[in-house]
């Protein structure tokens, strides 16, 4: 038997940093996640490097910012690189869920995938002349179900998809329902699996994302649960930049994963649209804990690193927004826990500024695997073993970038760079752009881009940002400098 620890890498899709009761959401029903945040160590202020999937995990598992990995939205190419080098080291590897890998049904590294992705839409290979059909398409069709989607929602009441802003109560059987067959086909794996190599077993939930399509238990749980969220003000509103009002339509004009958005929502259809997300969540941390009594009775557990995360966050209302695009800590910040019986801190919380990319250091440096040199992700392991970093802050600032695509349309490029205090969004070409004091305003309801007495602050920081796009670029893509040598004398 090896000494390697098993690794079991949890990733949600969309799921917000303040959807965890013991986290301080006290409306939540999360046990499991309670469980694991109380028994393990968890990154409060952990940030992605992409408001949208595949480029956040493009960064996860490649270890740069998304102009080093040039994946900026969710239809450029991209392959995993770490994951082959565990399988190098002995790891048996394997996806159970979503990857979002493009092409959908790469192998990306894994000795096995079974490939779970978006919910609401059918999956194409790069041509588009044929689709793609997953495990969760196959099981659906084997047994007689349609799969719930936009297109049958539509079909079925046009006035009530039109109302919905995406949340709908579950339609078919509950085990086929996306997160619960996921979680059910990674118990399934764990239960039939013999070999004594250590595993590293990554488990995509496709949910929390939309569509919001609990199942009827699971959303009468928060029938009158009361969730706190703040409604966007008109000043707040018209001091945006344009690409804001731009995604808004895209939202309005497009049902994008089953969600036709609305303007001006009124708050009971934020609560409404709030409990559904909810419920996704807690279905999610049900199956979770069921994963973890099957590690456990397989006799797994005591030698197992689990790790829960998600690839960004959605703004569910917030600042106007729904989902994703934009650069508001309630889209960038994320859970991020580690739990092991042995050889983590238990029940620390850091609030130091961590990428979601600093994973995959972390997860080499478990398995005995180098890091490149070039990457601009970082190791956790320190404040993990001993609670503390060797010195002293671990990051001062955290970076987001993102490119156009048919629904950001009103923006080349935007980079985020966020500080203790200080956050700035960056349109490069552009004169409009986001400043935010979080000391005084952690809400970011107050954008100071245009404020005089804030300009020169402004200036030196966008000064700043250009400065580390430019370096950051050079060092990550340089190869390792080679030692200075001598130099040769023109004579002897």
């Amino acid at each position: 038997m090896s000494s390697l620890p098993n690794i079991v890498l949890i990733m949600t899709d969309q799921q917000r940093a303040d959807s965890i009761g013991a986290l301080g959401a006290s409306w939540m029903h999360t046990p499991t996640l309670d469980r694991l945040v109380d028994e393990g160590t968890t990154f409060t202020n952990a940030f992605v490097t992409s408001p949208v999937c595949v480029s956040s995990r493009a960064s996860v598992f490649q270890g740069v910012y998304p102009h080093t990995t040039n994946v900026f939205t969710n239809f450029e190419p991209w392959l995993p690189t770490w994951v082959s080098w565990l399988a190098d080291a002995g790891y048996h590897c394997v996806n159970i869920g979503k990857m979002h890998i493009n092409p959908y049904d790469a192998k990306g590294g894994f000795h096995q995938r079974f490939m779970v992705e978006n919910k609401d839409r059918p999956l194409f290979l790069e041509d588009r002349e044929r689709a793609i059909y997953d495990e969760w398409d196959k099981a659906l069709r084997a047994r007689g179900l349609r799969k719930p989607s936009r297109y049958t929602r539509i079909e079925a009441d046009p006035e009530d998809f039109r109302q919905a802003l995406g949340c709908f109560t579950w339609e078919v059987d509950d085990d086929m329902h996306p997160d619960n067959f996921v979680g059910n086909t990674a118990k399934w794996w764990l239960e039939e699996r013999q070999a004594p190599t250590p595993f590293f077993l990554q488990i995509g939930f496709p949910g929390p994302h939309p569509p919001y399509d609990p199942t009827a238990k699971h959303l009468a749980a928060y029938d009158d649960v009361d969730i706190p969220f703040d409604h966007p003000t008109a000043d707040e509103l018209a001091a945006q930049p344009p690409m804001h009002q731009t995604l808004r339509d895209s939202m309005t004009h497009y049902n994008i994963d089953s969600v036709a958005w609305r303007q001006d929502p009124d708050r009971q259809a934020i609560l409404r649209l709030r409990r559904h997300y909810a419920a996704n969540v807690t279905m999610i941390d049900e199956k979770v804990g069921e994963i973890i009594e099957t590690l456990d009775r397989r006799g797994y557990l005591d030698n197992t690193l689990i790790v829960f995360c998600s690839d960004h966050a959605d703004a569910l209302g917030d600042h106007g927004h729904i989902q994703k695009w934009t650069m508001y800590d309630c889209v960038t910040r994320v859970p991020l826990i580690f739990w092991s019986k042995t050889g983590i801190e238990a029940g620390l919380r850091c609030d130091d500024l961590v990428q979601l990319m600093d994973i995959a250091p972390t997860l080499l440096d478990v398995a005995g695997i180098d890091t490149p040199d070039t990457w601009e992700a970082r190791p956790l392991t320190p404040m993990l073993r001993t609670g503390a970093w060797p010195e002293g802050r671990f990051r001062d600032h955290v970076y987001a970038e993102l490119g156009r695509d048919h629904i950001q349309s009103a923006s080349e490029l935007v980079i985020m760079r966020r500080g203790v205090r200080w956050k700035i969004v960056v349109y490069p070409g552009e004169r409009d752009g986001e400043l935010y004091d979080l000391a005084a305003d952690p809400g970011e309801t107050t954008n100071l881009w245009q404020v005089p007495e804030h300009r020169g602050h402004r200036d030196a920081a966008i000064a700043e940002v250009l400065e580390w796009h430019a370096l950051s670029t050079f060092r990550a893509n340089r190869p390792k400098t080679p030692k200075p040598q001598s130099p040769m004398p023109l004579t002897k």
